[in-house]
């Protein structure tokens, strides 16, 4: 007779240490109880009536729910500008006919400021909840959308359109559909320039959060509870030592949201390095490292591999198979091309008809676009300028943080403070300096766009170095190669892809800074600098439409022009001679 098998009664020994929680465990979970408490507790005041409000409390004893609430507002607004990124790349990236659409219309979103039809906005939203503050809410997050979305959906396009050629040769052979390639493969290899673009990205968008937080409606003042509206109340009442504690303030949450979030992030992503030979040093976090100590990570692991499975067989019978046909049908082609681009033609043409028809009922008519290309071509100057400057300096610094692990340890959580930190907190005290020395603002409007759009061009060279494998860079120690030819054989073109990325959102930045540095509020005093920010700005009510929308468009076209003459051929250039293939 033969042995008889027998099922266990009990758990294993193994089971049970799996299912045995550590103070550690215990204490992780407090965490997140804690923070899920917060987030409901700060949520809850977004659901007050709106009143009409000219004035926030400056006691500083008001700051820490304020920049709960600035906080609340930011990371809403960068999970919509997360999803919003990989949906548009992707597109952008796999569909050629809509590439041609999607990519010139991400150059002119990314440039025009949503600050100028900031009172638009706000109409439609408080229309969808009206008497309740949560309409502006969804308005000052919109805004705050706006300034984060663009720069991580250029990083995450340029990660797709420049993937090495045998990654997307294996996802054919191994028969991936497009919804497990794209999590499987696309984000993977996209992850290190979307964490350090979003982090870039959240930083920028504290540059609008001041005005998305002070709304003016028909004449009347809507505030938001936040940090951004009570700097700015600071600022319209010289109130500098105020002005410090919102400073302080803000260095306090930079600090907090880089170690509880973005370097846990950055030393996570470091997995999905593409190379041969693993890298002597490597960022660390602290919470990752006791996060990963802990069980939550396993049991919650599990728990999405469990749900992921029906989700993936679904989605994969949804997307097909990630493979193209081998015969192309050029009449077929041809045919939609052009049928695809009739379409567009008559829509475009439709929408510029209308548009310049309401211009043309505006108190000069048509005639405002002579101003405007004229205050156009003073701001393009400025954005040009502030370009070739932040190139020429941080190039060089982002080289040497990326391709030096321990130099990038230290100086990471520097640069993210003054990257992520808002430039127009500083707009009072470069104000005072430019009357003591008499500047004037049409040259120190240049000043106050670099402070904040400068920083786009040093994150995307640091995540481009950084990225670029070890076994390159130990090749070319093996063969001794140094000085200019290390930067002519590997640095610059291993840079130039993400440098683009970083050229092209700092353009479209600085487009979108004009807005508030073109025109200062100080003191109770007003300093304009002639330009298309300003002249956007001073038509922003509800009753200069025509105006407002004729410096929109003139923006949208210089943009476009920049678009055509230079970053798309730049773009062409990274896809085809600096992919990592």
């Amino acid at each position: 007779m033969g042995a008889v098998a027998v099922t266990p009664t009990f758990p294993s020994r193994e089971t049970l240490a799996r299912l045995r929680f550590k103070p550690l465990d215990v204490l992780v979970g407090a965490g997140v109880l804690l923070l899920i408490y917060a987030v409901v507790r700060v949520g809850a005041g977004a659901r007050a009536p709106a009143h009409p409000s000219t004035a926030i409390s400056l006691s500083p004893a008001n700051l820490p729910y304020y920049a709960a609430r600035s906080l609340l507002r930011m990371f809403i607004a960068l999970f919509l500008a997360y999803a919003f990124s990989l949906g548009y790349g992707y597109v952008a990236a796999r569909s050629r006919r809509w590439r041609r659409v999607l990519i010139p219309a991400l150059d002119i979103l990314q440039s025009v400021p949503v600050l100028g039809f900031l009172a638009i906005t706000v109409t439609f939203f408080v229309a969808l909840f009206p008497g309740s503050e949560l309409g502006f809410e969804c308005a000052a997050i919109f805004a705050v959308f706006t300034s984060q979305a663009w720069n991580i959906t250029f990083s995450f396009y340029h990660s797709l359109i420049s993937q090495p050629a045998e990654l997307d040769e294996a996802s054919k052979l191994m028969g991936l559909s497009r919804w497990k390639r794209f999590w499987t493969v696309d984000v993977p290899g996209g992850a290190i320039g979307l964490v350090w673009n979003g982090m870039m990205s959240f930083g920028g968008s504290w540059f609008f959060l001041t005005a998305s937080e002070l709304i003016t409606v028909s004449s009347r003042r809507y505030t938001l509870p936040g940090v951004g509206s009570y700097v700015g109340v600071a600022e319209n009442e010289g109130n500098l030592p105020d002005v410090v504690w919102g400073i302080i303030t803000m260095i306090i949450i930079i600090l907090v949201v880089n170690f509880l979030f973005w370097r846990p992030l950055v030393a996570y992503v470091e997995k999905f390095r593409n190379e041969q030979s693993e890298s002597e040093l490597k960022p660390r976090s602290l919470l990752l490292e006791t996060l990963r100590r802990s069980n939550w990570p396993r049991a919650l692991g599990r728990g999405r591999q469990t749900l992921a499975l029906p989700v993936n067989r679904v989605m994969g019978r949804v997307t097909g198979i990630d493979d193209q046909s081998l015969a192309v049908h050029e009449t077929r082609r041809r045919a939609a091309d052009v049928a695809f681009a009739v379409v567009l033609v008559i829509a475009l043409g439709f929408g510029l008809y209308s548009m310049l028809a309401f211009i043309a009922t505006g108190a000069d008519g048509l005639g405002v676009f002579a101003t405007a290309f004229a205050d156009g071509f003073l701001t393009f100057a400025r954005v040009l300028t502030v370009v070739a400057i932040a190139s020429a300096v941080w190039v060089p610094v982002g080289v040497w943080i990326g391709f030096n692990p321990r130099v990038a340890k230290f100086l990471q959580p520097i640069v993210q403070i003054l990257a992520s930190f808002p430039a127009n907190f500083v707009f009072p005290f470069a104000i005072v300096v430019f009357l003591d020395i008499g500047l004037p603002l049409n040259f120190g409007a240049i000043v106050l766009m670099a402070l904040g759009t400068q920083w786009y061009v040093l994150f995307n060279v640091i995540a481009g170095a950084s990225a670029v494998p070890s076994d390159l860079k130990e090749a070319m120690d093996n063969l001794g190669v140094r000085g200019w030819d290390r930067w002519r054989r590997l640095v610059l073109p291993s840079i130039f892809p993400a440098y683009v990325t970083g050229a092209i959102t700092a353009a479209g930045g600085a487009w979108n800074a004009t807005i508030v540095a073109e025109i200062v509020s100080y003191n109770h005093k007003q300093l304009v600098a002639k330009g298309l920010g300003s002249f956007i700005a001073l038509n922003s009510g509800t009753t200069h439409l025509p105006e407002l929308f004729a410096g929109l468009l003139v923006m949208s076209l210089y943009v476009t022009g920049l678009n055509v003459l230079v970053w798309r051929r730049l773009y062409k250039l990274a896809e085809t001679r600096f992919a990592l293939a």
